[in-house]
Order: structure tokens, then C-alpha cells, then sequence
């Protein structure tokens, strides 16, 4: 193995003589990351040319590769049906996505979300919607398992089974800017899922993840512009979203649901017992409902099985009416 400095050389020397990192270059490159054997100063410099250049789909799920063998991924467990990153670190609107994972758990699709932490008080994480549920986070995968298999769903965070991925969140501060985790975090996948929810800010990460997906055997995916960068859509907006199905690349647009300014629609209170509240059935909220049957819907399409988007919101919705009745008779 190259020692690191020869990797950030490699993608370092400038427009004539830089390249990408091929994925076993990455692999190898995040390998030693992971392992502490990179200089500080190198990795800096590596971190800060993958982040003004842009990472490639191999260099993606080269990163990948190392951070799932040291995952210690547990065997002969069933695997979630859905994997749910949750990495946007700042929210202008509540994680309307949580009730829409709670909601397919409800009716027996298995539900894996796993992010970081770093809340602040401005915004509306994950964390402290799933504390407001009284659902603890998962402290090993083989406990993730073990609630997906009690409840259908389990979070966990990503220093419970990637500590040293995890770290690389915290660069930001002496960076000045995020790194390439930020991107690479999402794609981990870490029990398997067929079926992977990936939210993001930026349009032009869509391809790049949907072909970092597919290197990786992904089966199925969907990757779209969420609010917030998660993986929830905006009822009031259209959006493209890219989908993987058996393998093959697609692209389809989903409309709007409901009519209105899409900007328009911005969160005054971001506590998370408003979340809960809504779950519980003691608040109304039309347009998050809709926000949850709408990012359920685009769920089960992507899961295969139903054909049209109508099919699957009306699938979404019914299942979403039912919870409420079951609440409300309770």
C-alpha cells in the first residue's frame, strides 16, 4: 500500500497532472484514514482538494468499501427493507421524514436510519424527534437489528458503528468547509438494505450518488432534493428524482401535491414535540401530512410492487389514515 501522501499527490498536482483516485486507490486511501496512519496536514490537504474538485462515483464507493469492512456488520440477520441516511446538519423545517420511516415500520417494512449528532439549537434534528418517541438510538448494529426485528425500525448513529467516520464530521471547524463524509456517509448502507432514501441539497449530487450506488451492487434507490437535504419532499414542490430498479438507472419527475409557493412553506416552531404531537394525533398539520405521505409514497415506489405514483400515494395515504384513526380510538 502507497504511503498517503503518494494519494494526495496523486489528486493533488494540479489540472495537467492530477487524476481521480481510482476505487481501490480510495479504498486503500480511507483505509489508512480510518486506521490513523494518514499525517494530519496530508489528510487536510486531501480532504480540501476531494472538496474543491468534487469526489467521483469510484472514489465514493472506494470510501465506502473501507468503512464497511470495519463496520462489523452482523451475520445471518434479516436485513432492513429501507435504509435511511440522516446526515443534513442544519433544518429550516421539521423532520416530517422521521413519521414517514415510523409510518412504514407501522406496517411491516424493516426501517434502518443512521446519522450524526452535533444538534444545535437552531435547527430541527433527528435525534431529538426519535428521544421525543421514546426511541433510544441503537448502540451497535447487532442491537439495530435487534429493534428492527421488535419494532420495525432502528437509528443509529454513525459513531456506534463507524467511530472514525464519524470524526471526519468534526474536521469542519478547522477546514472551513465540509468534507468528503458528508457525501460518503449516505451511501453506507451498513445492514444491507434493498432499498436506499437518499436526500440531498445540491442537484448535481443526484448522478453521482445513484453511480456510486450502483458500483456498490445496489439494487434499489432513490436520490432526490430533499428539504433540509434529507430525505422528505416538499409537498408544494415538483422534483426529479433519480432511482435505481434491479440495477438500471432511471430518472422520473414527481409533481407537487398540493398548490402554493413552495418557499412559502417554513416551520415557526422547530421543538421536536411538535413532531411527536403530530404522531400522537394532538395536533393538525395538513401540509406535513401530506409531506409524510408524499416521502412514504415515493418510498414504496421505489420498493417495487406498485406501478404508478398515484398507486403509491394512494397507498401511502391509506396507510397514513389508519394510523390516525388507530391513534384517535386509543
Amino acid at each position: 500500500m502507497a504511503g498517503f501522501s503518494d494519494f494526495t499527490r496523486i489528486i493533488g498536482r494540479g489540472p495537467t497532472l492530477s487524476r481521480p483516485l481510482t476505487r481501490e486507490e480510495a479504498r486503500d486511501a480511507m483505509s489508512m484514514v480510518l486506521d490513523g496512519k494518514a499525517d494530519p496536514v496530508a489528510l487536510g490537504g486531501f480532504l480540501l482538494v476531494l472538496r474543491q474538485r468534487g469526489e467521483t462515483a469510484e472514489e465514493l464507493a472506494g470510501f465506502v468499501d473501507a468503512v464497511k469492512a470495519r463496520a462489523g456488520v452482523p451475520q445471518h440477520r434479516t436485513p432492513p427493507d429501507i435504509d435511511w441516511p440522516s446526515y443534513a446538519d442544519k433544518h429550516r423545517q421539521q423532520p416530517w421524514f422521521v413519521l414517514a420511516a415510523l409510518l412504514l415500520a407501522k406496517n411491516n417494512i424493516r426501517v434502518l436510519m443512521h446519522g450524526i449528532g452535533g444538534e444545535t439549537v437552531d435547527c430541527a434534528p433527528t435525534r431529538p424527534v426519535l428521544a421525543e418517541l421514546g426511541i433510544a438510538p441503537a448502540r451497535s448494529l447487532t442491537a439495530a437489528a435487534d429493534q428492527m426485528d421488535a419494532a420495525g425500525f432502528a437509528y443509529i448513529g454513525l459513531e456506534d458503528f463507524a467511530a472514525e467516520t464519524e470524526k471526519l464530521f468534526h474536521l469542519k471547524p478547522k477546514l472551513g468547509v465540509r468534507s468528503v463524509a458528508n457525501t460518503f456517509a449516505r451511501d453506507l448502507n451498513p445492514l444491507g438494505a434493498a432499498v436506499t432514501m437518499i436526500g440531498i441539497v445540491h442537484s448535481p449530487y443526484r448522478p453521482l450518488h445513484i453511480e456510486a450506488l450502483r458500483l456498490l451492487g445496489q439494487d434499489k434507490a432513490a436520490v432526490f432534493k430533499g428539504v433540509g437535504g434529507e430525505a422528505q419532499r416538499n409537498p408544494y414542490k415538483a422534483g426529479k428524482v433519480a432511482t435505481l430498479t434491479g440495477g438500471q438507472e432511471l430518472e422520473e419527475e414527481w409533481p407537487s401535491v398540493l398548490g402554493g409557493d413552495p418557499f412559502l412553506w417554513r416551520e415557526e416552531d422547530l421543538s421536536p414535540a411538535r413532531v411527536a404531537a403530530l404522531w400522537r394525533g394532538e395536533i393538525e398539520h395538513p401540509a406535513a401530512e401530506v409531506s409524510i405521505v408524499a416521502t412514504a409514497a415515493l418510498a414504496l415506489k421505489t420498493m417495487g410492487g406498485i406501478e404508478t405514483q398515484d398507486q403509491a400515494l394512494t397507498a401511502a395515504d391509506a396507510m397514513w389514515q389508519r394510523h390516525k384513526s388507530e391513534v384517535a380510538a386509543a
